[in-house]
């Protein structure tokens, strides 16, 4: 199917795309789950390649795969886990076995207690010891903190708790920064780790941990831990009923949907934050009964394949014209690179078509002045991926929310269409004559044919960003299964973590550089020679 795939790519390379988008193609080549519509019509996709691109689906078994995660089974083979995010949103889906037995009662339980801890840091009722908690600082890193922020800050609107505040980097100066803000008396921390083990959260946690032990008597009483350690939180003196666990079939990049949302429920509500988990249940549903040709998760992963894999374009660009989902960038790159960043199938097998791409954006009008220069102009494709909401939640400035939009619309139109020499002289020809006229033209020229997809909703509000988070994350999946990878395993982690505690001794002088290359050890010397 891949060879099939790529014949027809080389059939219709060359051609206009725009040529193709007309009233019907905008209909046909479009998809909508709920209050969603994604378009996916300035692409080269034809009908053909449609139905060669969802053979695939059907070749991988990726309905069948599908059903298997949603059911609990071991899809994360290498680990031999299962993967079941989805059963934290699973609010109203009934019962989900894992080795024979219903997860749902638990995880609803440990919903209803971080509702009611939230409920009550929100109310004062959990007041600290300086009256009532105004901060919160979660101190995670990766999907503990990628997750989380990303969401904070995209209800920023909905937003009626305590400030929250993110610490993830173990340069001191990510934690001092957040600190300065803050009053040890009225502040939560909390602390997120499954393992709580995570050289870089405990670290931080300690440097939170002494900050508030200068003003406060009882540091623990003023911690919540996101963690299945129990032995370990109470050592650190972190009550039992201040501690939320999750299994292990929950991974990290996947996991805001429960205990590691905690910041996120602590910052909108309970009842927002349930809203969040709704929209990614409804994304669930939509996932898992549309056909193929209407399921915007499918169509999203394919429309990706098609560029990776078919195109040979390394690396795609997410624009939110939404800069409340200024944060969604940097979450994708974590969500879909540690994900598919693989070199090797199920098997052991060494991939023979290329694995995940390289995700990368801002928001919009922002990249406008800086890169998109690269993308209208460079001499690589750069496919893109605009989200744009149709209101904002500034009604007195909705004018300039309809300038945003055109913005975002305007982006993908001149990414298609381009502009040909001759308009390029049209634009310059009472300026210039002649050779300097060619020149000038030439370098106003746009090359056009360039893809993009564009994702529309009426309003970011929790439902709607659960239901994007979710659609990603399927999408993520639907691309892994095609490839016969496994996305919920990340030992590309693992060595580098396994290099920086076997180096952290040389740095600090304890131990030499016998054994290490010239390069790391010449680093290690300069580095010491100017105070490490």
């Amino acid at each position: 199917m891949w060879n099939e795939l790529k014949t027809h790519h080389n059939t219709v390379a060359d051609r206009r795309f725009e040529t193709l988008v007309d009233a019907s193609r905008a209909r046909d080549f479009s998809a909508q789950a709920g209050d969603m519509l994604f378009d996916y019509a300035k692409t080269n996709i034809d009908a053909t390649g449609r139905a060669l691109l969802v053979k695939l689906l059907d070749d991988a078994g990726v309905a069948d795969k599908r059903d298997a995660m949603f059911a609990g089974a071991p899809i994360n083979e290498t680990e031999g886990r299962a993967v079941l995010h989805t059963a934290l949103r699973n609010l109203d889906g009934g019962p989900i076995t894992v080795d024979g037995a219903d997860v749902m009662p638990e995880i609803l339980s440990t919903l209803d207690r971080m509702s009611e801890f939230a409920t009550s840091v929100r109310d004062g009722s959990f007041a600290g010891q300086g009256g009532k908690i105004t901060d919160v600082i979660n101190i995670g890193i990766g999907g503990s903190d990628l997750g989380p922020a990303m969401a904070v800050k995209a209800l920023a609107p909905y937003h009626d708790g305590p400030r929250c505040h993110f610490v993830s980097n173990v340069d001191p100066a990510d934690i001092a920064g957040v600190l300065r803000q803050c009053d040890p008396a009225t502040t939560l921390v909390i602390v997120a780790s499954k393992t709580f083990t995570t050289i870089e959260t405990m670290t931080n946690a300690r440097t939170a941990q002494a900050w508030m032990g200068q003003s406060v008597t009882d540091t623990g009483a003023q911690f919540a831990a996101l963690s299945t350690a129990e032995d370990k939180t109470a050592a650190f003196g972190i009550d039992p009923s201040r501690v939320f666990g999750f299994e292990d079939w929950v991974g990290g990049r996947y996991s805001m949907w429960g205990p590691i949302g905690l910041s996120l429920m602590i910052a909108v509500g309970g009842d927002a934050f349930r809203a969040f988990l709704r929209g990614g249940q409804a994304m669930d549903v939509h996932f898992k009964s549309a056909a193929w040709d209407e399921n915007v998760p499918a169509l999203l992963a394919l429309v990706g394949i098609w560029h990776n894999q078919i195109c040979g374009y390394s690396t795609r660009s997410v624009l939110p014209y939404d800069n409340l989902l200024s944060r969604l960038p940097a979450y994708l790159q974590q969500l879909e690179m540690e994900s598919n960043g693989k070199g090797v199938s199920m098997d052991g097998a060494d991939l023979d078509v290329n694995s995940g791409p390289v995700v990368w954006g801002e928001p919009g009008t922002n990249g406008q002045h800086a890169f998109y220069q690269l993308i209208h102009q460079g001499t690589r494709v750069i496919p893109c991926e605009f989200l744009v909401a149709a209101r904002g939640h500034e009604d007195d400035l909705h004018h300039q929310h309809q300038l945003l939009v055109a913005n975002c619309l305007a982006q993908s139109e001149a990414l298609m269409r381009g502009r040909d020499l001759d308009e390029a002289r049209g634009k310059v020809a009472d300026k210039f004559e002649g050779a300097e006229l060619e020149r000038q033209a030439k370098h106003r020229v746009f090359p056009g044919n360039r893809p993009s997809v564009t994702i529309a909703y009426p309003q970011l509000d929790p439902f709607m960003l659960g239901q994007i988070i979710a659609l990603y994350e399927h999408r993520v999946f639907v691309e892994g299964v095609v490839l016969g990878i496994n996305s919920y395993d990340q030992w590309g982690v693992e060595l580098g973590k396994e290099l920086a505690t076997a180096l952290q001794p040389v740095v600090e002088g304890t131990q030499g550089t016998d054994g290490k290359d010239g390069s790391t050890a010449a680093l290690v010397s300069f580095l010491q020679k100017n105070g490490v």
